[in-house]
């Protein structure tokens, strides 16, 4: 590398706070920082984020990256910003927001979602008419959990109406934080996606839709005006935002960029169709790029518009993955209350892995159910909820722990087969991205869970990074899409063990059948109005 070669910022903010990195324009990682943010959980199931502190964080690590390498102030010439999806900020007429952001976790849209998606005759739950309609011009419908991004918005509508009259444009995370970049308020057809108010069919030319708009009751004019693709480019860094950001006064270009399932797509190079990817960060999702527009209802999922430009990809999405270790981490193990007073120590992740590494394949069979946050796929029951089954007084430490990392892979398997029979074929190989793809031990039980080659990304914290940077480079004319396989190098592929294939077939039956059993219970123990298990 040059010392005066041009680079690219990668903003990532994710659920628990903003990962930044620098790529150079090839795509070839140079230095990353991560900051944290704090999750804010209101009653009957709303979590929200503040924004200023969104900023404030990501004007940090960016800084701290910057003085990583030599010079980079002055050699950044664009930027690329992904985000989780399906989160509504509130912008006021001043250009800031009314309250704090609502997140993918938010569940209090619920009721309002399904009075605008019922109906009789009622299928699975929504009316007849409105399921055609809406599956026919969009690819899905809005989910019955109220997380989507228009459950955000009728929430706002039916119980906060002073936030929302005084909203100038409600905005996906992404799409504020572009906005504090450049000024600019636009958005992307695919960002825009869980908002169902899009007609998706002509791929290239999607648009918002005025039936759907009248069925689902919002202003059009509050929603971003200009849908744009994700590499174009929105407009210049604001001179403002360069200073907080610790940028020199070069020209630098922001590029639209997409949401986090789509940049992590891009950023594990698995650009051509049925190149399967499986993120696992706080939340998951096995994904792949198709050729075609469809849906299955049952199980939650679609192709729906990818970051790549005319293609789709399938969406399905696990509430919670690495966020389930991340529970057990720090109710279980460290915490600050009568029992343990000591906060996590910085490699308290690593010694969980040895502690699970010490078990043996399968557990001792006791089997972890994820579902600390309800589910989206391959079933939609924001009411489900996790734990153990089958501990006994011989259970050890480290077969909990290893239970938990085997229930999030049997979870993924219980997708994959959904995923197969949405696109007709076999999956010959995953590749693991996101944070949990940094446990070797995750890769592998992953692949003998799973029954496929598991191929590790290099550097899979900054996936999406990696992604927002590929988008950046292509919008900017640095990279073609043929491009993107050669610059995402694989740290290491797992074989499944087939020795383990009869042990991890039984344990996945009946962690299905655990799902078959207790859903009922679940959803009358959670059936309250006022329930909030968050706190």
């Amino acid at each position: 590398m040059q010392a005066n070669e041009s680079l690219i910022l990668a903003i990532d903010l994710g659920t628990s706070g903003p990962k930044v990195a620098l790529f150079t324009t090839k795509g070839l990682f140079l230095a990353g920082a991560v900051e944290t943010v704090h999750l804010i959980f209101q009653p009957e199931n709303g979590v929200e984020q503040d924004p200023r502190e969104w900023w404030s964080a990501i004007c940090a690590a960016v800084r701290r990256v910057l003085s990583e390498v030599p010079g980079a102030a002055n050699r950044v010439v664009g930027i690329g910003v992904t985000t989780h999806w399906s989160g509504t900020v509130p912008l006021g007429a001043n250009g800031e927001p009314l309250m704090n952001a609502i997140l993918w976790m938010d569940a209090r849209g619920a009721r309002h979602v399904r009075k605008v998606t019922g109906g009789f005759p009622s299928f699975v739950g929504y009316g007849a008419y409105k399921l055609w309609t809406w599956v026919r011009k969009t690819g899905g419908i809005p989910g019955h959990s109220g997380k989507d991004s228009i459950a955000h918005i009728l929430y706002l509508k039916q119980e906060q109406p002073d936030i929302y009259a005084r909203t100038f444009k409600f905005l996906e995370p992404k799409d504020y934080i572009n906005y504090k970049l450049t000024g600019r308020i636009v958005s992307t057809g695919e960002t825009m996606t869980l908002h169902w108010v899009t007609d998706n069919r002509a791929i290239n030319a999607i648009r918002y839709d005025e039936a759907l708009l009248r069925m689902v009751g919002v202003d059009r004019a509050k929603l971003p005006d200009e849908l744009v693709r994700s590499i174009d480019v929105i407009g210049e860094l604001r001179p403002a935002a360069a200073a907080d950001l610790g940028l020199g006064g070069q020209r630098v270009q922001v590029v639209a960029s997409s949401p986090d399932l789509h940049t992590a797509a891009v950023g594990s190079g698995a650009v051509v169709d049925y190149a399967a990817h499986c993120y696992i960060g706080t939340s998951s999702w096995l994904s792949c790029h198709v050729p075609y527009k469809k849906t299955d209802v049952l199980h939650n999922m679609a192709s729906l518009p990818s970051a790549i430009p005319g293609r789709y990809m399938l969406i399905n999405e696990h509430e919670i993955a690495g966020a389930a270790l991340n529970f057990v981490r720090t109710r279980f193990f460290w915490g600050e209350d009568a029992l343990m007073i000591n906060p996590p120590p910085a490699d308290s992740f690593e010694r969980l892995e040895a502690v699970a590494a010490a078990a043996a394949p399968g557990s001792g069979q006791v089997i972890f159910m994820p579902w600390l946050n309800g589910e989206r796929s391959p079933v939609d029951d924001h009411t489900l909820r996790g734990g153990w089954c089958n501990l006994s007084l011989r259970t050890t430490r480290a077969e909990l722990v290893r239970a938990v990392y085997e229930g999030v892979a049997f979870n993924t398997r219980w997708l994959q087969i959904y995923v197969e029979k949405f696109i007709g074929r076999r999956l010959e190989n995953v590749r693991l991205v996101g944070g949990g793809a940094r446990s070797n031990l995750w890769c592998q039980i992953h692949a003998d869970v799973l029954q496929r080659p598991v191929l590790q990304v290099a550097n899979p914290l900054h996936i999406n990074t990696r992604g927002a940077a590929f988008l950046a480079a292509l919008g900017l004319g640095f990279l073609r899409l043929a491009d993107l396989d050669d610059c995402t190098p694989i740290a290491h592929v797992y074989e499944p063990q087939t020795k383990l294939a009869p042990l991890y077939d039984d344990l996945f039956g009946q962690f299905v059948e655990l799902y078959k059993k207790l859903h009922g219970i679940y959803r009358h123990l959670n059936r309250y109005k006022g329930e909030d298990d968050h706190a």
